[in-house]
């Protein structure tokens, strides 16, 4: 197999940290793209990436990023400015002759969605694929990660509970590690994957009674699902200084998962990378320490 390099921004991020890994691993080459220097890039230099310091709002930066790499990882937060950072990664792709760019999109991403964040990872989306941008959208369900938030570990940690308002609504937890193999494999064999749109779930759907159950008989200690109303889910986050757009995201996305939006299951990480993704029991296995 011929090696590549490859730009993965959000570097040192949840799932970016994890894909630089992977492909170093594999042999190939990579490019950190990082908004400093610290502690985490210096992990991942030492490590044998290459560190891009720069701004995915700055389209020179992008451009300079983008030149001389054979493929791209596309990971912007939840931020304002995530269509302006798309234009200028698909200009940049089509300049640059890029052979895939795997853009991270979220399952709840669709035109009428109440989420200005998922509505605009839907138009996201549209703006690569309309460039002609050889493209692979993944939308994954909610992170195993959301465990370790402070906004619900703290809870879980002070009280014994989650306190979400999710209803009765299931999903299939997927951690961010898992992600990232597939991310890398896809990367490494872009022809295979672009023009594509996949949905990347866990092994098991479960709902937060559940989730709080399981994590519960792996910490020794009871674990409650306590849902709470929309109001006092607001105030929480608020409480934790999120943006306003952040904070709307996730007030219309708990009444999608309400309504079944993330629920359901898939093996296509485990057809692609030889590997099934972890359970809820052991990723909380893994991080226990977070609690």
């Amino acid at each position: 197999m011929a090696h590549r390099k490859h730009l993965i921004t959000g570097a040192t991020g949840k799932t970016g940290k994890h894909v630089v890994q992977a492909l170093l691993a594999a042999g190939e080459s990579v490019r950190a793209f990082v908004h400093r220097e610290d502690e985490r890039s210096e992990a991942l230099r030492a490590a044998g990436a290459e560190i891009f310091v720069g701004d995915l709002l700055e389209h020179e930066d992008v451009l300079r990023a983008t030149d001389g790499v054979d493929t791209a990882y596309f990971c912007f937060p939840i931020t304002p400015g995530l269509i302006q950072a798309t234009a200028y990664v698909a200009n940049a792709a089509n300049r640059h002759g890029l052979e895939l760019v795997v853009n991270m999109s979220q399952i709840s991403a669709r035109e009428d969605s109440q989420s200005h964040a998922a509505r605009d990872h839907w138009l996201a989306e549209r703006v690569l694929d309309n460039a002609g941008v050889p493209a692979l959208h993944i939308r994954p369900t909610f992170f195993a990660e959301w465990l370790v938030f402070p906004w619900v570990r703290d809870r879980i940690v002070h009280e014994g509970a989650i306190t979400l308002p999710y209803g009765e609504g299931t999903h299939a937890p997927i951690a961010g590690e898992d992600q990232a193999r597939f991310i890398a494999a896809a990367l490494m064999n872009p022809q295979a994957h672009a023009g594509k749109i996949e949905l990347l779930r866990g092994p098991v759907v479960v709902s937060q009674a559940q989730i709080a159950e399981k994590l519960g008989a792996v910490l020794g200690k009871e674990v409650v699902y306590r849902p709470e109303s929309l109001e006092a889910y607001r105030a929480s986050l608020e409480g934790y200084g999120l943006p306003a757009l952040l904070i709307q995201h996730f007030l219309a996305i708990a009444i999608d998962y309400q309504n079944g939006v993330f629920t359901g299951t898939d093996g296509v990480i485990e057809r692609v990378t030889g590997e099934a993704p972890m359970t809820v029991e052991t990723f909380v296995a893994k991080h226990a320490n977070s609690f």
